[in-house]
């Protein structure tokens, strides 16, 4: 039966309001109109839906029937018309990120701060993972997308977006000041303890690959659950550690660590973004990833960890 939406919202209007010059008013449309495409729609049923009178409009009992179904259709559209244009305006609606631990600190709590003042209304959920279980739940539709710190191998369908590019510092307790005075070698390096993330880290593997390039080993004495951990280990002069800037800044600049260079330059790193291509982002994740990705490029929020 070819009988189109258009024609039952016609027929609910008429029907709810039992009124064809209210419901002319309600659908900007004419009661002739209307008129015509209630009787085309008995035509189609063959049998009446209206009772027409001086007192207005009676449904028939096929009428009350057919209304039945029509208003639950027909306001379970609206509802979802009105809902998918709250969630496209950005005024409501749920955004899942995962995020390793350092790629949180250094780039997406900025952003974040900016995104929640310009849309208060959506609420945001922060799934903090090593870079490896980040992705996992990429592929997995758990969240809608991953900011995680490479090196990573990206699997199909998964895509990478490179974000931003930053190099940790080896950094010592006050002890060690003296160390800071000229970059020391691999042979100085190994004769202090440690302080690494654990081997299911991407910071652990980026390292092992990095002593290894300069034909030696990773051997961390102590073992940090997060890079957090790092910093207040190393104050209390159980080694030394590799840390973003950013989480060593406070310290640094009170003289309760120091950084120490190295002869050999240590390996550049990137933030970036993991979706999966067979998921399309939703207007909410679309317009934090384009936020990210402006600040990536300008440095600054736009106005609108483990690793």
């Amino acid at each position: 039966m070819d009988i189109n939406y258009e024609h039952y919202r016609v027929f609910y209007h008429v029907a709810r309001c039992r009124n064809l010059t209210t419901a002319a008013k309600l659908l900007h449309n004419d009661q002739p109109n209307l008129s015509r495409i209630i009787r085309l729609m008995e035509h189609a049923f063959g049998c009446p839906l209206l009772i027409r009178s001086n007192r207005g409009i009676t449904l028939t009992p096929e009428g009350e029937r057919l209304y039945a179904h029509v208003k639950i259709a027909v306001e379970q559209l609206q509802a979802a018309e009105e809902e998918l244009q709250m969630v496209a305006g950005l005024h409501q609606g749920t955004l899942t990120v995962g995020a390793s631990e350092t790629a949180l600190r250094l780039l997406l709590l900025p952003v974040l701060g900016t995104f929640k003042k310009s849309h208060p209304d959506i609420r945001i959920r922060i799934q903090n993972h090593l870079t490896a279980q980040a992705m996992a739940s990429v592929q997995q539709g758990t969240v809608d997308f991953a900011v995680v710190v490479s090196p990573a191998v990206i699997p199909k369908p998964l895509k990478s977006t490179p974000l931003i590019d930053f190099v940790d510092i080896l950094i010592g307790g006050r002890e060690l000041t003296f160390l800071s005075e000229q970059p020391i070698s691999f042979q100085t390096l190994s004769a202090y303890p440690l302080i690494c993330l654990g081997e299911h880290t991407t910071t652990y593997q980026c390292y092992d690959a990095f002593y290894r390039a300069h034909g030696s080993f990773l051997k961390p004495e102590l073992e940090a659950a997060t890079t957090d951990q790092i910093l207040p280990m190393v104050q209390n002069g159980l080694g030394l550690g590799f840390i973003p800037e950013i989480f060593a800044k406070g310290a640094l600049a009170a003289g309760e660590v120091c950084q120490i260079l190295l002869d050999e330059e240590l390996p550049h790193r990137q933030i970036c973004l993991v979706e999966n291509k067979e998921r399309p982002l939703s207007v909410t994740a679309g317009t934090l990833k384009t936020m990210l990705v402006q600040y990536a490029l300008g440095g600054t929020p736009p106005t609108s960890g483990l690793s």
